[in-house]
């Protein structure tokens, strides 16, 4: 299992501030977590970024067993 960790407007749309996951790709995943969690969920994941272990990962990036996978919305600052 990996770890899937939402933060801000994704922690919200999911309900949750983590699950668990079975590895994949990142775009399998977002695909899953899309399907299990809704259309609010699946609007926020087209604009966030994904890490994979701390580093910034596209949709053909795989995830193995044991990653720790960070959804990040856009987040606003200065």
């Amino acid at each position: 299992m990996s770890t899937v960790r939402y933060f801000a407007a994704a922690a919200e749309a999911a309900g949750r501030e983590q699950e668990p996951v079975e590895p994949a790709t990142v775009g399998e995943l977002r695909a899953v977590l899309s399907e299990r969690h809704g259309e609010r969920l699946a609007r926020v994941l087209e604009r966030c970024s994904v890490l994979v272990n701390g580093v910034r990962s596209d949709n053909d990036a795989p995830v193995t067993a044991g990653d720790v996978v960070d959804v990040l919305p856009p987040f606003a600052g200065g």
